[in-house]
């Protein structure tokens, strides 16, 4: 009988918006932020930031981000 041992999921939060200034991170409107979602890994939050980022390229203010959340979940947590 074998058992397979599923990963540890560490859940990333992908989310972005427009920025006021390029030397902040303070957003224009919290209201209008784009959720885009919850990820179990890095490697599939990479994958949708990376495609939500490009996909914003002609817009500089633009900007998407990861959030470790499982980091602040558990600070021990690397």
């Amino acid at each position: 009988m074998s058992h397979e041992v599923e990963p540890k999921q560490l859940l990333h939060l992908v989310f972005g918006g427009e920025l006021q200034n390029l030397a902040t991170t303070d957003f224009k409107d919290i209201s209008k932020l784009d959720l885009v979602g919850m990820y179990p890994d890095y490697k599939s939050a990479h994958a949708i930031w990376k495609s939500k980022a490009q996909s914003t390229v002609d817009n500089a203010q633009m900007r998407y981000f990861i959030v470790h959340l499982h980091r602040v979940m558990d600070p021990s947590d690397d």
